[in-house]
């Protein structure tokens, strides 16, 4: 049985991963306005230079003359994240979780916090449920990061966030004071329209508003039904208490607002204290000025309610309420393709029973993600690698995925399971006798120490490694292996992994379907252990097993997206007729190593006996099993039946991948069958298209991007080309080394989808090697008079996918272009290469244009037009 401290340590490398490089928010402009208007120097941001003209630096100092005075700052920094506790958290909030806590950490020189409060202004939406929820998420995605700690021992916070929980119900009576203030000083006034009629009072954005009949009430009488109001003599839309600003205002904001309604409902927190609640754009920067919060970072959809929320808090100071002004900043929201963000549509999805819950495996919730896998570091650094800007984007799921990719494979420990079993019986083995392999948990990580894997008479093989040339799938493909299979063949050997070498002799069929039901094998004793017996040939193909007698059995909840399109609803009207209905497959019968049997059971009884205040998770124990994905522990599992859900695959599957293959090291025999005589064509395509195919042009993504230490005219990129090991884990980023530096701002390389060449030979640039090389147009200029810009991808393209050309055959590129002649041949490519008059990259010859295409369409520029590609 695995001890208890074994499993302690699987967990801690899943709360302790490594910050990578970039594992950390990029410069942006809502750093630089804080900085600038402080003067403390952020820390621990991503270290990707400046220059004088990026982008950032500008919207930075327009932003800081539009929000705040830089000389009338008063410390410490502080921000905070103050959801309405009125549904579940989302990716969407995690984005503002993760920064708002990001920035407090930054500036731990302005000794930086972040407060947690719940924005309960609303009790008719409102419920403890959902504040217990919240807390929970906020705890877990900031999990295994230090919290911010208060200034006294009494707190009871029980979280990451700087002192207790904080609720906007806990400041009503201050919030009451302040409408009375505004009521005392002629900026409020108690109106009697209806909501229809204020409505039609307003205006439109063309139009000016009306001025309410009861706008011009008296201080007293106003104050007179204000009381009575709170008192509770009034039915619910009686009266409304409202803001006196412009009726004639361009925003629609300014005109009159409400900030305070009566509701004769109890409140969560407070009962039935009150029977008047205000409005959030009221409450918002008067909670925020009590609690001395320094910086309002909030969404886009806020700007517009900047000036009110200005207009407030400029006159609860000017009261002597509060003892200072917070600045609220704007910063675009996180929208994710192939799913819905909209509480409505998650509202329906619930309730229409298309999901089994708020923490389905498929939704979008915090909850959901939690219970599928997904490490709470792996959805910090999706936000970190999206940054932090002004514009709206649509981000691929992709890169979610990726992310989750990246901190699973190094946290996971490795396990074999058989999703689709098939028997395999060893002739020569003795049945009583069993062999234990001592193999290593981790390849990367011997801290997490070794698994014992036992072997005997009868083990199991995945299905899929074997091929059955005498059966279905035998005649189906004229009796031949598909090319390029390496595993197991009628008559063919194979290694199990860890252990011996096997052949097939003999294969036992149901009567049926005349499908394999148990292959019956003979085992080289002297392989044992990856051994290739001296004169004999290696075995190439490497397959996992698990053994039979000792094997668990477990079900696999085989999770994928849960719409089949980019933007559910879009094209078809109806969000959910775009549901795919493939994702979810439920496997009964997966059978697993005992390791993970007893990693599970320990888990279980661990978290059975754990505190609420330490709270564990199923999802904690992740495994990578073998060549089949990364998959955790649910939440559902008992002693008597674990279950396991997909988090996600070892490499990105969504998008079938084209012709050719994905890249890397599994292409490079096809190449030398090409390469053996590349010009041979029998009178076919002439030899400047076979150049063309012989090029590896890739989809990538900067990953980061900074100076180059010793040359001014250079930058070095970390750069994501979906490079796989033959294990199909992903590889370490490339590096590349380019002369852009001034060109491009390093804001918008950063997370930058973009077409790079992966197989031209790596070469040294002032000290640096350079691995692959990006691909960006030109207006032919020289020196600083230059216009540069990258190759523009469609954002849903994987990374590592070969572009072809159209109306050209699937490219089948080089291994490496290193030999002389075969550099020639990248130079004869990119002489051909143009941006054409409608701003697409093309391929040019002779009469002919052909268009550089990704699997959903081509490759662009954003302005260039009729320009060169180099």
């Amino acid at each position: 049985v695995i001890s208890t401290m074994m499993l302690g340590l699987i967990l801690l490398a899943a709360t302790s991963v490594p910050l990578a490089d970039g594992f950390a928010y990029a410069p942006n402009f809502i750093t630089k306005i804080i900085e600038q208007s402080t003067g403390i120097t952020p820390v621990g941001l991503l270290d990707v230079g400046q220059t004088n003209n990026d982008s950032t630096e500008d919207e930075a100092t327009s932003s800081v003359e539009a929000i705040a005075n830089n000389n009338d700052f008063q410390g410490p920094i502080t921000t905070r994240f103050p959801p309405e506790p009125n549904g579940y958290l989302h990716l969407g909030h995690a984005k503002a979780v993760s920064f708002n806590f990001a920035v407090a950490r930054a500036f731990q020189g302005g000794n930086g916090r972040c407060h947690m409060r719940l924005d309960d202004t609303n009790p008719t939406k409102e419920d403890e449920e959902y504040v217990q929820s919240i807390l929970e998420d906020v705890r877990w995605i900031q999990q295994g990061l230090e919290p911010f700690t208060a200034d006294d021992d009494d707190t009871d916070k029980e979280g990451p966030w700087y002192g207790n929980v904080r609720k906007t119900s806990d400041y009503f009576q201050l919030i009451y004071d302040a409408a009375v203030y505004l009521i005392k000083t002629g900026d409020a006034f108690v109106d009697e329209l209806t909501a229809e009629e204020m409505r039609e009072y307003r205006g439109t954005l063309t139009e000016p508003g009306k001025e309410s009949p009861w706008r011009d009430r008296s201080v007293e009488e106003n104050l007179t039904l204000f009381e009575k109001m709170k008192n509770g003599e009034f039915e619910n839309g009686r009266y409304a208490l409202r803001a006196k600003i412009d009726m004639s205002s361009p925003n629609l904001n300014m005109r009159d607002p409400v900030i305070y309604r009566i509701k004769h409902e109890s409140h969560q927190a407070t009962g039935d204290d009150w029977c008047i609640y205000p409005m959030y754009d009221f409450s918002h920067p008067i909670a925020d000025a009590v609690e001395g919060i320094t910086h309002s970072l909030c969404t886009l959809e806020f700007e517009d309610h900047r000036p009110l929320y200005d207009w407030t808090a400029e006159r609860v100071l000017k009261a002597d309420l509060v003892s200072c002004q917070p600045r609220q900043i704007e910063f675009s929201r996180l929208n994710l393709k192939y799913t819905v963000l909209s509480k409505r549509k998650l509202i329906k999805l619930v309730e229409d029973k298309y999901v089994t819950g708020w923490d389905d495996p498929r939704m979008p919730t915090l909850s959901g993600v939690r219970r599928r896998g997904m490490p709470p570091a792996a959805i910090r650094l999706f936000c970190e690698r999206m940054g932090i800007s002004k514009s709206d984007s649509n981000i691929d799921f992709t890169i979610m995925e990726d992310c989750a990719r990246e901190v699973l494979d190094d946290e996971s420990p490795r396990a074999f399971a058989i999703l689709d079993p098939l028997k395999v019986t060893i002739k020569n083995w003795d049945d009583s006798t069993k062999e234990d392999f001592e193999v290593p948990r981790h390849p990367k990580k011997n801290e997490l120490g070794e698994r014992t894997v036992p072997f005997g008479k009868n083990v199991y093989i995945e299905r899929s490694d074997f091929f059955d040339l005498e059966g279905p799938e035998g005649l189906s493909n004229g009796g031949r292996a598909p090319k390029g299979f390496k595993r197991l063949l009628p008559g063919g050997k194979v290694r199990l992994k860890y252990a011996y070498v096997i052949s097939c002799d003999e294969i036992v069929r149901d009567p049926e379907t005349n499908e394999p039901t148990e292959l019956v094998c003979t085992l080289y004793p002297e392989t044992r252990a990856g051994v290739t017996p001296e004169g004999e040939a290696r075995v190439k193909g490497i397959i996992q097993w698990v053994e039979a007698s000792t094997a668990a059995k477990v079900q696999v909840m085989q999770y994928d997206r849960l719409f089949k399109v980019e933007e559910p609803g879009k094209d078809s009207g109806e969000f959910t007729d775009d549901i795919n209905t493939e994702s979810l497959k439920i496997m009964n019968d997966v059978i697993v190593e005992p390791s993970v049997a007893m990693d599970a059971l320990s888990m279980i009884d661990r978290i059975q006996n754990s505190s609420t205040e330490d709270k564990l998770y199923h999802s904690a124990l992740t495994y990578q099993f073998e060549r089949s994905g990364y998959f955790a522990l649910d939440s559902s599992s008992t002693e008597k039946n674990l279950v396991f859900n997909r988090v996600v695959t070892l490499r990105d599957t969504w998008g079938a991948p084209p012709a050719g293959g994905r890249g890397g090291k599994a292409e490079q025999p096809k190449q030398k069958s090409q390469q053996a005589n590349p010009r041979k064509q029998g009178g076919g395509q002439a030899p400047i298209l076979e150049d063309a195919r012989r090029v590896a042009l890739r989809a990538g993504t900067i990953l980061e991007a900074g100076p180059h230490p010793e040359a001014d005219s250079l930058i070095v990129c970390k750069l994501d080309c979906g490079d796989k090991n033959e294990a199909g884990e992903a590889e370490e980023p490339r590096t590349v080394v380019a002369g852009l530096a001034g060109k491009i701002p390093y804001e918008k390389l950063t997370n930058r989808k973009v077409v790079c060449i992966t197989n031209l030979k790596p070469a040294k640039m002032r000290g640096i090697e350079s691995t692959a090389m990006l691909l960006a147009a030109s207006d032919g200029k020289e020196g600083d008079d230059e216009t540069v810009e990258l190759l523009d991808v469609p954002d849903s393209v994987p990374n590592g996918e070969l572009l072809s050309f159209e109306n050209m055959d699937p490219c089948e590129p080089d291994g490496m272009l290193k030999s002389k002649g075969a550099l020639k041949v990248w130079d004869r490519v990119k002489s051909k290469l143009k941006v054409n008059e409608n701003g697409e990259a093309t391929y040019q010859d002779d009469d002919t244009e052909r268009k550089l295409l990704t699997s959903v369409g081509p490759i662009t520029v954003e302005s260039l037009k009729e320009s060169i590609i180099g």
